[in-house]
């Protein structure tokens, strides 16, 4: 009974103690003028930009995102998709050793070795209902065979319609009808933050789907190699398998094609990418009606201002210029769309058809939505003015001309490297013997089976691949030819000039 007397009156003192505070605390409020005591919230602190926007937020609009039905949709539309490549006979050149200095011409012998087969997995997306299946180059690259399976196990062989290795796209063809489809959604639309699901086959684990946000648009990487990137990243976990996967928004659209995961361990580390529709659509468009993508480029060299490996020359033009975001045109090429127009050095690109440009992947992404022939308004900034400048694209070759599909067959002639024993008869270190030769390009030349390719545009050859590179630059270049120099066994050189062109 002492206790609890004591604990009412310890109770009562705090009691006391608080309404003091309370009370001084109002004293001194009251009082501030005269002692100078202000009183100020954050609010008035810390001005705030009165054209920010809140989020809404009541208890309908705070309900979690349903996700259920996207999932459900994107799972038959997404396939698994598997390449195989058949074992070959390649030739290995080997590390000269010191008799090969003194006996032979010091480039090492040559010998043949059988490869293994190789199968790869991946995923693709079926974007049209009578067959036609969007996928990553690289799932389907070097494949001899392709075989996709369905959501609903169905299998099929794939044909390959066209690739395209600067975007990492593909356009593969099964046969049949009336298949699940995933509708194309509008990648612009796309907003940080959204939230999206990445459906694919990871770890060739089937119909596996995974949620998360838009983490940044418009991501330049570098790992194509000067091709064209103008990702979508996000948190939505992307593995080995998952590329040529679907990235799909709350509706159920098709808004990117799973391309790329960025992993110090080569699994998922947090982010994956994703090529936008805005590019895909007009790269398989293309694919399927020409069999080749029909490119526009600009004819320009340059950087984003904002990139930080910027020069500091060209930092100090960009700051000149007081401009933050943009592309600096560093050179304009002879033959290209830029030389054309009104374009100089120095320019700031900011704009292409009211699209605004920031980095060179804006850029990129831009020009892959035109054909050659298309005219475009560039707005750009010429000491410190905004100017706009209209500009009728080109192809690589300078042309607005179609560009054909265009491999080695239409050369109309077959190769084999030169063996070893004939290189010793004929004293010579390396060469490309035809084999044989039909109606086509080299036919039309004046090249005879027999005859031995020493020299390509300049280039020695010594493996049909070496060839097949060479073939490919000189299909972009503005004069499409291969001068090819050699001899025939019996020791008498020639030249030729293989003109590429198609009408």
């Amino acid at each position: 009974m002492k206790r609890t007397t004591k604990n009412i009156l310890a109770i009562g003192a705090i009691v006391l103690l608080s309404s003091g505070v309370a009370g001084l605390t109002t004293y001194s409020m009251m009082n501030k003028g005269k002692n100078e005591i202000t009183v100020s919230s954050d609010s008035d602190l810390f001005k705030q930009n009165p054209n920010v926007k809140l989020a809404a937020f009541d208890a309908m609009d705070a309900q979690p995102v349903d996700l259920t039905l996207a999932a459900e949709n994107s799972v038959h539309a997404v396939v698994h998709i598997k390449s195989t490549e058949r074992s070959k006979t390649r030739t290995v050149q080997q590390m000269p050793d010191i008799f090969d200095f003194f006996f032979g011409e010091g480039q090492g012998r040559q010998r043949q070795v059988q490869t293994e087969p190789r199968v790869g997995f991946g995923s693709g997306v079926i974007i049209s209902k009578d067959g036609y299946v969007v996928t990553n180059n690289h799932v389907i690259e070097g494949a001899d065979e392709i075989s996709v399976t369905l959501n609903d196990n169905r299998e099929f062989i794939g044909r390959v319609i066209g690739t395209d290795p600067s975007t990492d796209l593909a356009l593969v063809k099964i046969e049949g009808d009336d298949f699940p489809t995933l509708p194309i959604g509008d990648s612009d639309a796309l907003k940080v933050g959204e939230w999206v699901l990445a459906v694919g086959n990871p770890f060739n684990l089937t119909s596996t789907v995974t949620a998360g946000i838009v983490s940044a648009k418009a991501r330049s990487l570098g790992v194509y190699n000067g091709g064209i990137e103008s990702f979508i990243q996000t948190d939505a976990a992307i593995n080995k398998g998952n590329s040529g996967g679907a990235l799909v928004n709350a509706k159920g659209e098709l808004i990117g094609i799973n391309a790329v995961l960025s992993s110090p361990t080569g699994a998922y580390a947090g982010y994956g990418f994703a090529i936008p529709t805005s590019i895909m659509t007009k790269i398989v468009g293309d694919l399927k009606q020409y069999g080749a993508v029909q490119r526009a480029i600009l004819g320009i060299r340059g950087s984003s201002i904002s990139n930080k490996g910027m020069s500091e020359e060209l930092k100090k033009k960009a700051t000149e210029l007081g401009v933050n975001d943009g592309v600096l045109i560093a050179e304009i090429i002879d033959g290209g769309s830029a030389a054309g127009g009104d374009i100089k050095v120095d320019d700031v690109i900011t704009g292409i058809d009211g699209k605004a440009v920031k980095t060179m992947a804006d850029l990129q992404e831009a020009l892959a939505r035109h054909r050659p022939g298309d005219k475009v308004k560039v707005k750009l900034i010429r000491d410190k003015k905004e100017k706009t400048v209209e500009l009728t694209l080109k192809n690589e070759q300078g042309t607005t001309k179609v560009v054909k599909n265009t491999d080695m067959e239409i050369l109309g002639a077959a190769f084999r490297e030169l063996p070893d024993e004939m290189k010793k008869q004929l004293n010579l270190g390396a060469g490309l013997e035809v084999t044989g030769v039909n109606s086509g390009k080299m036919a039309d030349a004046g090249v005879r089976k027999g005859f031995i390719i020493l020299k390509v545009n300049n280039q020695t050859v010594r493996k049909v691949s070496d060839l097949e590179e060479i073939f490919k630059a000189a299909t972009k270049s503005p004069e499409q030819v291969l001068f090819i120099s050699g001899m025939f066994p019996s020791g008498k050189r020639a030249s030729y000039a293989v003109d590429l062109s198609q009408d």
